[in-house]
């Protein structure tokens, strides 16, 4: 089993940056492995945002956060990040990250990010 504890959400204006960290324990084997952030906005469908491969290397991410959120991982950390800069008031949503199994995958409890117009 595996548990994701996400932290770093906020109240910022627009134009800011909020950097969302995503902590992982429990079975290593189970933890080294992709992962994603998704984010879901009231009244809309849970998004995929962006995903990074097992080693870090590969990343990609929606269409409407390119160039302003970067994901990256520290694998001695157990942690996964999502720097998020340029936020715009349509990023208010909260953000989840996720390791991906076939039956699913561990999703954490959400952060909340809230960008005021």
């Amino acid at each position: 089993q595996v548990q994701l504890v996400e932290s770093g959400g906020g109240l910022v204006q627009t134009g800011g940056s909020l950097r969302l960290s995503c902590q992982a324990s429990g079975d290593i084997r189970s933890i080294n492995a992709a992962m994603g952030w998704y984010r879901q906005a009231p009244g809309k469908q849970r998004e995929l945002v962006a995903t990074i491969s097992s080693g870090g290397i590969t990343t990609n991410y929606a269409d409407s956060v390119k160039g302003r959120f970067t994901i990256s991982r520290d694998n001695a950390k157990n942690t996964v990040y999502l720097q998020m800069n340029s936020l715009k008031p349509e990023d208010t949503a909260v953000y989840y990250c996720n390791i991906p199994t076939n039956w699913g995958g561990y999703w954490g409890q959400g952060t909340q990010v809230t960008v005021a117009s």
